[in-house]
Order: C-alpha cells, then sequence, then structure tokens
C-alpha cells in the first residue's frame, strides 16, 4: 500500500470512529426556520420531547440518550416502583395518530439523595427506558450543558409541553405539542419578583433557573413538568437549561417559570450516565484519539524511511 492510501486509511478509519461515538444533539432534522401564550409547534421541531404517561399524560421530558431521558423528581412519586410508567419518544398530538412514535417502559429512575420537594430544590430525574429509542428525524436527543455553560439574562429560549393552556384548562382537541418562547431571568430578579407578595414568598435556590415575563402571560403551566427548557447557543446547537419545576399559577404577574438548573447537576448527571457528552465540556475521548491518530501517522512515517 502506497503511503497516501495508508494515510488515507488512517483517517478515514478515525474519522468512522468519531462520527460514529455518539448520536449529535441538538440538531433537529426538521426544524425549519400547553405553554400558556403558546402556538403548535411543528411536527418534528422539538424531536428530544417525550411524553410520560400513567394511563394518561402526567408530564414531559426529553431525550437524552438512546436510553435515558430527563424529567423533573416531583413527576415521580415513588421512584422505586417504575411498573406504571409509559414513555413515548416522538410524539406530536396527545390525542392523535403519531406515526413516527415510540413506547417504552421504564427501568429505573434515578433522582438526587435529598430531594423532598420542588420548593426545595434538586427537582431532577434521571429515567433509565426498559429499551433504548431507534433515532430518526423525530426521535433526537438534545444536548445538555457542562457546568460552565452560560444561559445569560435575556436570553431568548422556549418552552415545549402539552401542559394546560391555561390555570386549570387543559390542552383541547387532539392535543397538539405547544411550544413558548420565553426570556431567561436573572436569580436575583426572579428572587425580587418571588418577594412581591408578602403571604407567598418564595426562594430561588442555586440550583433554579427563572424564564418568564415579569408582567405574565407566557409561562409554562401544569402537566409541562419534567419538560424542557432549551436555548439554541451561537453556532446553531440547542442546548437544555432547564426542567420545568414548578411556578404559582401559571403566567401571573412576578410569577416566571422556576426550572431545575442544569449546569448545577453536570457531575450528577455524568456520573449517572458516564457515556453522555456534556455540551461546552471537551469531549474526554478526545485527547485519547488525537494521540492515537498521530502515534499511528508517526509510525507510517517511520516505516516510509
Amino acid at each position: 500500500m502506497s503511503w497516501g492510501k495508508l494515510v488515507a486509511a488512517v483517517i478515514f478509519w478515525y474519522l468512522t470512529d468519531v462520527l460514529a461515538s455518539a448520536q449529535q444533539c441538538g440538531r433537529p432534522p426538521l426544524s425549519e426556520g400547553r405553554i400558556v401564550g403558546g402556538v403548535d409547534a411543528k411536527n418534528g421541531a422539538w424531536p428530544w420531547q417525550v411524553d410520560i404517561q400513567i394511563n394518561s399524560h402526567i408530564c414531559g421530558g426529553s431525550m437524552i440518550t438512546e436510553n435515558w431521558v430527563l424529567s423533573a423528581a416531583h413527576c415521580f412519586d415513588n421512584p422505586s416502583d417504575v411498573t406504571p410508567y409509559i414513555i413515548y419518544a416522538g410524539r406530536y398530538q396527545l390525542n392523535g395518530f403519531n406515526q413516527y412514535e415510540s413506547v417504552h417502559r421504564v427501568s429505573q429512575v434515578v433522582i438526587p439523595s435529598g430531594y423532598t420537594d420542588a420548593h426545595k430544590g434538586k427537582d431532577l430525574a434521571l429515567v433509565r427506558l426498559s429499551s433504548p429509542v431507534t433515532w430518526s428525524d423525530h426521535i433526537q436527543p438534545i444536548c445538555l450543558p457542562s457546568s460552565g455553560t452560560l444561559f445569560p439574562s435575556g436570553m431568548m429560549c422556549f418552552v415545549t409541553g402539552w401542559g394546560n393552556i391555561r390555570e386549570n384548562v387543559a390542552l383541547p382537541g387532539v392535543g397538539t405539542l405547544q411550544e413558548v418562547q420565553v426570556p431567561i431571568i436573572s436569580q436575583s430578579s426572579c428572587q425580587e419578583m418571588y418577594q412581591t407578595n408578602p403571604a407567598n414568598q418564595m426562594d430561588i435556590l442555586y440550583d433554579m433557573i427563572c424564564a418568564g415575563y415579569q408582567e405574565g402571560g407566557k409561562d409554562s403551566c401544569q402537566g409541562d413538568s419534567g419538560g424542557p427548557l432549551v436555548c439554541q447557543m451561537v453556532n446553531g446547537t440547542w442546548v437544555q437549561a432547564g426542567v420545568v419545576s414548578f411556578g404559582e399559577g401559571c403566567a401571573q404577574v412576578n410569577q416566571p417559570g422556576v426550572y431545575t438548573r442544569l449546569t448545577s447537576y453536570s457531575d450528577f448527571i455524568s456520573n449517572t450516565i458516564p457515556e453522555i457528552q456534556l455540551y461546552g465540556r471537551a469531549d474526554q475521548n478526545w485527547g485519547g484519539r488525537v494521540a492515537l491518530l498521530i502515534s499511528c501517522l508517526t509510525t507510517l512515517i517511520l516505516l516510509q524511511r
């Protein structure tokens, strides 16, 4: 084999290995240029969104690997009993025909140690499926952030789900997935908003992130719990900033949505799912692969002498 062919073979092997190592996250193939105040999403626009049911819809969630879903701890009253739960991936309508969906049972639910109530933080659940999903245009993973990823105040993000369209008003008709755009609110501003009502003051903890409008009108609502708050980064990749956790009512003045801040749980997620690659964190295998590639090319050069 000639020198050129040897180099080409090594580079081809390397690129094949890298590309096969992980499904690309945060790049929905069908995203062409209820949620209160939201609109119908396009079919396939949010391919990581899942529907979690016990006989009927209870919560949302997001695909993060072929075997794992991210949701909220308060969606699982008894994490040790997973038999009642069914998860639908690739679903678009709650009450309609979903051509691209797949149905999965749950084999394990992992929540942070010390979780007791959403208002006290740690409202996160990692849900292992009993059978893996098959990636398709309608079923894709969302990227999760490393601890250093920034979601600054004012950054526009999206919340998706099948929750109520107003307080105590269920999503009507076929139940099309809803989306709404909301800005990130700084922790200090969110804290101030939640202190305006002396009868119902609430602490916004370090592991919470807020999004919405001070004047209300657009927000997540009951039934959206566990669903994703996602933001598009400068390179076009969608990254999940938070998990729908709680709020006081839906879309009320000075009561923005409160989400579990995922940058606070990058280690917890990585320790539970070692194979996951977090956005903003260098691929832990990258350095080893580069070193291996250099070693192979050096050996080939020496053989040519």
